[in-house]
């Protein structure tokens, strides 16, 4: 099989048994299965591993993906099995205290184990009758003008509508898809696990404190209980899909420390670097990429597992719509132009913020200036809010300052704005009590609320919380139900 070339023979062409097949169950591709359930689109996702990852690493959601969980109803499920901490301290680890006037009712980071909000995420996809096969790797496919036909390893073939390639930054849907990953390979590397120490945690403060004048990519710091993370400088750059071993840390720790703190019984190994890589397209035909199989930058930040979750719910509603027969022609195409030049911008601040990180006297320099500009609160929510990804604003046109960003959770009649979120569903707000969403109220919900707490007559809300019209005019309000949501139903 080619999988950009394009077939149009109906001849010997398998039924379709899916609507939209996932290469890769992780956080991205969970979501996506259970954004794209909600609107009753048969969904496989299919996960090359037999068993979910074994080794557990600590990972961050910020605040928009906590906003997000929140519209869809996960959020207190996901609050139980992570630990809360201050949005601060994010931007090139520069321990500056969270901002004032974070514009969010979840302003804080979110601490939970990586396998475990997979777990969570893959279980709220199959509760909305999403399959998941495991132990199914995409080893090539072939789109035509109805669908693709996947080619599994072991010479299964599956047939679907659509195919999203999930799975990773070595995705194999993008490289048989034959789009460009242009940026910059690695050019340092750092080794990260879990372990216990043999030195007490006094002694290995104070010892990260005084390396942590020069090296800002070291650190050791309780990660569970008797569980140490431990950060280290890689000797150079090697093969990532060969996992550090313990002997590599002691090493490290050696050259950098001076001492390796006795670690040992390590829970979990691995090494990243500073590859930064964008997909040239996020969809050719039938064929769509998302999460690290569309960007790729170094973990500084946090923003990855976060990114890749906002594609999968910025993507679902989008495809669904295509799927079900309701969506106006362009729609889908605006994921490219909204992801795109989002990940761009994640991009260009890890870049920068490697850059403050490295050990050299002008990068030391602009990290002390920086430092220092961060005392002033607008820079520190400024540089939070990019972090955190609540100050993304869509091109939607001219308009006031909302129109294209997400609103936060405000109170509404009878709770909060998020939960009329849950069916992942359009909605209209409605203050004035005058306007209607007839026609579209099989896509739309509709809420009459004077009592809201917004600043605005009426707001249309999208799937994905931005805000897709700010006015009162009911004329105005259809061009726009229309722009978003397809014709009406008369």
């Amino acid at each position: 099989m080619n999988a950009p070339h394009f077939t149009s023979s109906r001849a010997d062409r398998a039924p379709l048994m899916f609507d939209v097949v996932i290469a890769g169950c992780g956080p991205t591709g969970a979501m996506l299965a259970a954004e794209l359930r909600l609107h009753d689109v048969r969904v496989c996702v299919l996960e090359k591993e037999t068993e979910p990852a074994s080794f557990v690493r600590i990972v961050g959601l910020h605040i928009r993906s906590l906003e997000l969980m929140a519209m869809r109803g996960l959020l207190e499920r996901i609050l139980e099995h992570g630990r809360q901490r201050p949005a601060g301290g994010f931007f090139a680890a520069i321990a500056t205290p969270a901002p004032e006037g974070l514009d969010s009712a979840h302003a804080y980071l979110l601490g939970i184990q990586h396998p475990v909000l997979v777990d969570l995420l893959e279980n709220h996809a199959l509760e909305l009758g999403a399959q998941v096969r495991r132990g199914r790797a995409v080893a090539d496919f072939e789109q035509d003008d109805e669908g693709v036909t996947i080619e599994l390893a072991g010479g299964e073939q599956v047939r679907t509508r659509y195919l999203v390639g999930c799975d990773g930054g070595r995705s194999t849907v993008r490289k048989l898809l034959g789009v460009a990953f242009p940026g910059e390979p690695s050019r340092t590397e750092t080794l990260m696990g879990e372990m216990d120490v043999g030195t007490p945690q006094d002694e290995i403060a104070a010892k990260v404190r005084e390396i942590g004048e020069t090296t800002k990519q070291f650190w050791i710091r309780p990660a569970a209980v008797g569980v140490y993370q431990v950060v280290v400088p890689a000797a150079g750059v090697s093969d990532r899909a060969e996992p550090p071993t313990l002997e590599d840390f002691k090493q490290q720790l050696r050259t950098i420390a001076g001492t390796d703190f006795g670690v040992h019984s390590p829970r979990w190994l691995s090494r990243f670097g500073d590859a930064t890589r964008q997909a040239e397209h996020y969809r050719v035909g039938r064929v769509l990429l998302a999460g690290d199989a569309a960007h790729i930058h170094p973990p500084t930040g946090g923003q990855g597992l976060n990114l890749g979750v906002q594609d999968a719910v910025n993507l679902g509603w989008k495809l669904a719509a295509h799927i079900r027969g309701w969506a106006p022609q362009a729609l889908l195409d605006t994921y490219q132009t909204e992801r795109h030049p989002v990940a761009a911008r994640v991009l260009d601040n890890t870049r920068a913020q490697m850059e403050l990180q490295s050990a050299e006297p002008g990068p030391q320099a602009v990290r002390r200036l920086l430092t220092e500009l961060m005392d002033f609160n607008e820079v520190n929510r400024y540089l939070i809010e990019k972090i955190t990804a609540i100050d993304i604003r869509y091109d939607f046109g001219t308009g006031p300052d909302l129109l294209g960003r997400r609103l936060r959770d405000i109170d509404v009649a009878h709770g909060r704005l998020y939960d009329l979120l849950h069916r992942g569903r359009g909605l209209l707000l409605d203050r004035t009590d005058t306007l209607t969403v007839d026609g579209w109220s099989d896509r739309v919900d509709y809420l009459a609320d004077p009592t809201a707490a917004l600043d605005a007559p009426c707001v249309l809300l999208r799937p994905d919380g931005h805000v897709a019209w700010i006015g009162d005019d009911q004329h105005d309000l259809d061009d726009h139900l229309s722009r978003w949501f397809g014709k009406a139903v008369t």
